[in-house]
């Protein structure tokens, strides 16, 4: 095994509520939704109306200022409504799915004779351009521009994270296809832990692999692009799910697009943890009665604890979501004794409680904050789980003083949401980080586009 990359900083949490390796058979959903938000940086444009019919990968809304990329229908079925909010903002597109599923032929794909130009339009058409991430930004791609590279986390390193390689089994030559079509648009990163045996993984062909080791945030492409080749002033490259490979390799197999996932259902909110396969965009109610939830009481997490959108029964999985997580809400502040409890088993980084004498153990976490937001204190509590090069505390202070100068020297180019998403959980003076990082993303974006 080459080019092995510790990490000594970070944080593994151990949350109850992690998947078994079971497969949990759910029902198909009633209706399913593409929300624009998901796809951030995009200013959407609804090409469909209700009562419209839709196939598999046809159009449901394109970007105003790209409208060569397209977002299609994960399923073919009856377009129901189309949600605005404030200033009539989109807030989703729902789909009522049809009895027998019909998806648009794009036709299979000999990826060997493609080059990047044609592969890049069949991404952009099939509604697949916009599951890319680009850093800088953190933002769907601009088309127009060639990446240095693209990079691809084949592990999650987040708690209560599905195993991708039980997601891989008998997928791995539709994954290869998938890392071919973008070995032809950029140079290919794949980042892969050194826990992972899957051939899949550590023989895969037309990438540069690159294992890791370490706590959570190990499996982060962010850290990976950092730890391998960092984003200069300048320079764009992608990044995308391993998951989302997958589907690219469907397309280019098969020649329709398969939104389907295998998504892990975790949290101690959860009694029957472990993978049910559904498709993108589906309605929680759907499986939520599968999931058995342990009480009314409970926050139901579209993606992981740490980075996830709180969502209701009648809310929606998001597109990027490769977990759903139940967690208590806990919502009373009233304990007897407060602070001066021993809490034997709450979970403590800085050894406040005597929890840590017990070792390595899961715990219960549930969604209270447990403290007001406070003035940020340099105490070096974000390096200790931080493993990129930079400097957190500093690069968060250039961004609420919105001094772009400042935020360029410190790194920014390199950074998304949730590659802060352990130093908001560590944060002493409960500050809102991963906002901030983002609210500095786009006002970078502002000035320099």
């Amino acid at each position: 095994m080459t080019n092995v990359i510790k990490l000594r900083k970070g944080l593994d949490i151990k949350v109850k509520g992690a998947p078994t390796t079971d497969k949990v058979a759910v029902k198909s959903a009633a209706l399913y939704a593409l929300m624009p938000d998901d796809f951030y940086g995009v200013t959407p444009k609804v090409v469909v109306k209700p009562e419209d019919h839709v196939e598999a990968g046809g159009a449901l809304f394109i970007d105003k200022n790209h409208p060569e990329v397209k977002f299609v229908s994960p399923v073919s079925g009856t377009v129901k409504s189309v949600t605005r909010g404030a200033r009539r903002k989109v807030m989703n597109v729902t789909v009522l799915p049809d009895t027998e599923q019909v998806a648009r032929d794009f036709g299979v794909q000999n990826i060997a004779s493609m080059d990047a130009k044609s592969v890049q339009a069949l991404l952009m058409e099939s509604g697949l351009f916009g599951y890319f991430r680009q850093r800088p930004y953190d933002v769907v791609p601009d088309p127009s521009i060639k990446p240095r590279a693209i990079f691809v986390s084949a592990f999650d390193s987040a708690p209560l994270a599905p195993d991708f390689e039980i997601v891989l089994k008998g997928q791995e030559t539709v994954f290869q296809a998938g890392l071919d079509a973008l070995a032809k648009i950029a140079q290919t990163y794949l980042g892969v832990s050194v826990r992972q045996s899957s051939a899949a993984l550590t023989a895969a062909k037309n990438v540069e692999i690159n294992y890791f080791d370490g706590a959570h945030p190990a499996g982060l492409v962010g850290v990976q692009i950092n730890q391998v080749a960092p984003v200069n002033k300048g320079e764009v490259v992608w990044t995308i799910g391993a998951e989302e490979v997958l589907f690219i390799g469907r397309l280019m197999t098969t020649g329709k697009v398969d939104f389907t996932r295998l998504i892990a259902l975790t949290g101690e909110g959860t009694k029957q943890t472990g993978y049910a396969e559904v498709v993108v965009g589906a309605q929680i109610e759907s499986f939520a009665s599968n999931m058995e939830l342990a009480g009314d009481a409970m926050r139901i997490i579209s993606g992981n604890v740490l980075t996830g959108d709180q969502v209701q029964r009648d809310g929606f999985l998001g597109a990027h979501s490769t977990q759903l997580a139940v967690i208590p809400e806990n919502a009373d502040p009233d304990e007897p004794f407060g602070w001066i409890m021993p809490r034997f088993n709450q979970f403590s980084v800085n050894r406040s409680y005597f929890s840590w004498l017990f070792g390595k153990k899961e715990y219960s976490f549930d969604a209270r904050i447990k403290g007001s937001e406070r003035h940020m204190i340099m105490s070096g509590e974000y390096d200790a789980v931080f493993p990129m090069d930079i400097l957190p505390e500093f690069l968060l202070k250039a961004i609420i003083a919105g001094n772009i100068d400042e935020m360029e020297a410190l790194g920014i180019y390199e950074v998304a949401p949730e590659d802060f998403a352990l130093c908001e959980f560590v944060c002493s003076s409960k500050v809102e980080v991963q906002r901030i990082v983002r609210e500095g993303l786009d006002m970078l974006r502002d000035e320099m586009c």
